[in-house]
């Protein structure tokens, strides 16, 4: 009976496993080759060699260092932020019972609207054209500041918009899941607390973050993940030529390899991919090592 049951078990997973092989691994180690053939032609599929030459190449290459930069700057700013902002207001939405649905709604509505949209609406909120300033240059002025080109302006301008952009579209996710992580808490413990008179402060530190530490565990892997992944969000405030505006990200210097002005070298592009692959493994295993002291199953 034993081994039946571990053959219906094997069974069952077969699909599963078949699709992570299919599209997961066998693509994995396809880039992995591609990234050691020196010379790769698109069209003659040959290649004059084998080596570290790609990698030589990319990490000397000065868009793919912009784009690097511009990566771990949005990663650094937007998902501390974007969860601690998250966490706030799911505390807020937790601690009011009416047209609380309402208001989960209303900061829901970013997560289902275009991103392609949401960017024309950051363009019109910060973008200087020649009948206006903006709506935020606007207000600028209003208290006496000068006006600043948040699009085509300064470096630190286009990665405060970049940034707010990101924070924007991320943060009703992580309150959806906050609040709900929130709402999963029992209420005997706050009614232990309460009665032992603990502050709310203590109460948040001592019961309320350690009950819902898994949920923020997650949020931040998977807002590191997804920052690292960034792309389609720079294309929707600069265009894709984002070289030129000097905001290319990691995953964009990639499209650009292989589909962009200079596309067509898949090595060079299959290099690039292969280094964010280990980025992100190497912050995931340090976020699951830092997680057993901290997070609270």
């Amino acid at each position: 009976m034993g081994k039946e049951n571990n053959l219906k078990a094997w069974l069952y997973l077969l699909p599963a496993f078949i699709f992570l092989v299919v599209f997961m691994i066998y693509p994995l180690i396809d880039v992995l080759v591609y990234s050691f053939e020196e010379g790769y032609n698109f069209v003659s599929q040959k290649f004059f060699g084998i080596g570290f030459y790609n990698y030589s190449y990319i990490l000397h290459d000065p868009y793919f260092l912009q784009a690097i930069k511009n990566t771990f700057i949005m990663v650094i700013i937007t998902v501390p932020i974007s969860t601690g902002v998250a966490l706030l207001i799911s505390l807020g939405l937790s601690s009011i019972k009416p047209l609380r649905k309402l208001f989960q709604t209303i900061y829901f509505l970013p997560y289902v609207t275009n991103t392609l949209a949401v960017g024309l609406v950051f363009m019109i909120l910060f973008k200087k054209t020649a009948y206006s300033d903006g709506l935020v240059n606007l207000l600028i002025n209003w208290f006496g500041g000068e006006s600043v080109d948040f699009i085509d302006g300064p470096y630190w301008a286009k990665m405060f918009v970049m940034c707010f952009y990101i924070i924007w579209v991320v943060m009703p996710f992580k309150i959806l899941i906050l609040t709900s992580a929130l709402a999963s808490v029992k209420e005997d413990y706050y009614n232990a607390a309460k009665v032992d008179g603990t502050s709310k402060s203590r109460t948040f530190f001592k019961i309320t973050l350690p009950m819902i530490s898994p949920m923020i565990f997650y949020l931040i892997i998977t807002g590191f993940i997804g920052a690292f992944k960034e792309y389609s969000d720079a294309v929707a405030l600069f265009g894709t030529n984002l070289n030129a505006a000097g905001m290319n990200t990691i995953v964009g210097y990639v499209y650009d390899m292989l589909y962009g002005n200079s596309g067509g070298y898949p090595s060079y592009a299959s290099a690039a991919a292969i280094i964010l692959f280990i980025i992100v493994l190497t912050i995931t295993c340090i976020n699951l090592l830092v997680s057993r002291k901290h997070v609270h199953y």
